[in-house]
């Protein structure tokens, strides 16, 4: 028997600082980003301050009118990076195949483990309460036969509960439900959903599959397997080594940029991070992408094929402001974000062009690497390039919410 369990930590940001401050435990809590430097939304709420009303991605004025006695705390990436680490090694006591969803929420396939752990609601407890005493946080569980009604589950109930959605009572449980509550359904298909009569789950569930595929081609074939429990997709090993689509970094400056120098200051800025991630998990990157957006929260945006596949943040950097000099750059700047795509495993297989000095790009490598070992040792701030301290004004505090190392 197939069982599939979906964890999803509480409120993580925000029940990490309640757990590390406990005079914050009864109070209404949000983690957010710095108003003074334009990054003024709220990024988590504890359970009372989600009671009044508070949503992430709001902007901070509009917290504080719906909750006056809300609690803002900077967020500190590094303890909930720690967490997670702590809080999967438990989840991996239970089973190899454990697949992050994110840094606070994941997959677990316990069909081999029930021999040993009873059945797959005893697990799902189980975990609940060692998260609860030994990390001191809780967590939602959905327990179903497929990943998609899993992750159904642990959405139903929280926080500090499990839900199961089995194949006897999937339809009663399920069905009723939103649309849009359904995995892989954005706002946007869910819109077009409902623009066709179909509002909940069992709308779908009971649509022709040949509508679903000429509205929405082979999504909507999928869309109508997930509404009626056909998903067989399997959990991945939590070692496997998984390749993202992209990896990028992006930052809301703190004052409008106006000379290529200060864009090129904080392009820099921003590759380094990036680098940091490629060269993390042995990956490079064979496209680049560069987004501007200006005062009036305009924006545009490029990308290019690169020449060969890299992860030096030089020469991210490099191609970045080649992108960035095909702009006729009209007014002042807001924001940027620098992008990898097209990325691959493993930098021993870059391939060196006829005109680059090996030699040259022996020595950048083993640069990089002492860079990465002081910076993992001692935080990014502890060296930064000459162009970077140039402009205090733009960098620091530069390495906060845009620098979050994405989970195995």
């Amino acid at each position: 028997m197939r069982r599939i369990l979906h964890c999803d930590a509480n409120n993580f940001y925000a029940s990490v600082e309640c757990m590390l401050d406990p005079t914050l435990k009864d109070k209404f809590v949000a983690v957010s980003g710095n108003p003074d430097k334009r990054h003024g939304i709220i990024l988590a709420k504890n359970q009372k301050a989600k009671q009044c009303g508070i949503r992430t991605g709001e902007v901070i004025w509009e917290a504080k009118r719906k909750c006056p006695d809300l609690i803002l705390v900077p967020p500190q990436y590094d303890k909930y990076v720690y967490y997670s680490d702590k809080i999967f090694d438990i989840y991996c006591q239970y089973t190899d195949r454990v697949e992050p969803f994110g840094i606070d929420e994941c997959w677990l396939d316990v069909s081999g483990s029930m021999r040993l752990f009873h059945s797959a609601e005893h697990i799902a407890d189980e975990l609940r309460n060692r998260i609860k005493d030994e990390i001191g946080i809780t967590i939602s569980v959905g327990v179903s036969f497929n990943k998609v009604f899993a992750k159904l589950g642990s959405d139903m109930k929280k926080p500090d509960a499990t839900t199961i959605i089995d194949e006897k009572n999937y339809k009663e449980k399920v069905w009723a439900l939103d649309v849009s509550d359904m995995l892989m359904i954005g706002r946007h298909t869910a819109q077009k959903l409902k623009s066709i009569g179909i509002n909940t789950i069992g709308d779908l569930a009971n649509t022709s599959p040949k509508i679903l595929v000429d509205k929405f081609g082979i999504n909507g074939q999928k869309m109508y397997e997930n509404a009626n429990g056909i998903n067989d997709e399997k959990v991945r090993l939590y070692y496997d080594k998984h390749i993202p689509k992209s990896i990028g970094n992006s930052t809301t400056l703190p004052k409008d940029l106006t000379t290529r120098a200060e864009a090129k200051a904080v392009i820099m800025a921003l590759s380094e991070m990036v680098a940091i991630r490629l060269r993390r998990h042995d990956f490079v990157a064979g496209g680049l992408h560069l987004g501007i957006k200006y005062n009036d929260l305009s924006y545009i945006g490029k990308q290019i094929k690169l020449p060969v596949k890299l992860n030096s943040a030089n020469s991210i950097c490099d191609h970045a402001m080649s992108i960035y000099d095909t702009f006729h750059l009209i007014l002042p700047i807001r924001a940027l974000s620098v992008s990898t795509f097209d990325l691959s495993l493993g930098s021993e297989n870059v391939q060196l062009s006829m005109l680059d000095d090996i030699e040259k790009s022996d020595k950048l490598a083993r640069l990089d690497k002492s860079l990465d070992e002081i910076r993992k040792k001692y935080g990014y701030d502890a060296l930064k390039s000459a162009s970077l301290m140039e402009y205090p004004f733009i960098t620091d505090g530069l390495v906060d919410s845009d620098f979050i190392p994405f989970k195995k």
